[in-house]
């Protein structure tokens, strides 16, 4: 799986981070962070690819422990910041236990679909060990892609491609990531809350992307650059209604451990 994102890594930021597309959900991703983040924290990322969540977080005053499966992702991160409240580790989410002790942390993140790469057994597990190195009472705050994204099924429905369309909703999909092939497993907030109950209580979801399409139309929106604008203010004006969480391009869902 990591080959893909190795590859991928000296590209992604110009293919997604600084992106019109990439920029305004990120925005809308730290909105609703922020009310999560009144205190200084000592934070876990997993699955920060190039950085750019964990140096905002950093500059927040909270302490950062930034993890990623790619070699590469980490050491374009690492290039992009001297911070000394921030540190980056090359780390599978799934072996996290493994590296740091019990209640190391009170706040976890992991940002745009890094954990749907991981199938249900891999999530339970994965939760079961998130578990393990924090404190009570800490949050996970997990931006996934869900099964019902409104604007892909239009997007391929309108060209012609309806296997595409509705490729979310399949067991498990494939995903070419700089040539290679990445499993994919996509996940409603309902999912989620079930694979997590053993360890974590619900707090909310929130929809991040349902107005502003995926990534992959990214050329359109450069060319209809008012049109975005509209639809980026639609999504600020939605942003609260967590009954749309589900059939945006991802979502945000924070859980409380019990």
């Amino acid at each position: 799986m990591n080959a893909g994102f190795d590859v991928e890594a000296i590209n992604y930021d110009v293919n997604f981070t600084y992106t019109l597309i990439g920029k305004a959900q990120r925005a809308i991703v730290h909105h609703h962070l922020k009310k999560h983040l009144e205190n200084p924290l000592h934070i876990l990322e997993v699955n920060c690819g190039t950085g750019e969540d964990a140096i905002w977080l950093a500059k927040q005053k909270h302490v950062i422990t930034a993890t990623d499966i790619s070699e590469n992702m980490i050491a374009q991160a690492k290039s992009k910041t001297k911070l000394n409240n921030l540190i980056f580790l090359q780390l599978d989410c799934l072996k996290i236990q493994e590296k740091f002790n019990p209640d190391s942390f009170d706040f976890l993140f992991s940002n745009f679909g890094g954990l749907n790469c991981l199938t249900k057994k891999e999530l339970n597990y994965f939760f079961e060990n998130t578990a393990s190195i924090l404190q009570p009472k800490s949050k996970l705050a997990l931006v996934i892609m869900p099964k019902n994204t409104l604007w892909e099924q239009l997007y391929f429905v309108l060209k012609g491609k309806f296997s595409e369309a509705f490729r979310r909703k399949k067991e498990k999909a494939i995903a070419p990531v700089s040539g290679e092939s990445v499993s994919t497993y996509y996940y409603n907030p309902k999912d989620i809350v079930n694979l997590s109950k053993n360890n974590f209580k619900y707090i909310e979801s929130k929809p991040i992307g349902f107005f502003i399409p995926p990534s992959y139309l990214e050329s359109f929106v450069k060319k209809h650059q008012f049109l975005f604008k509209v639809l980026v203010m639609l999504d600020k004006w939605i942003k609260k209604l967590s009954f749309l969480s589900k059939y945006a391009d991802h979502y945000l869902i924070v859980l409380e451990k019990k």
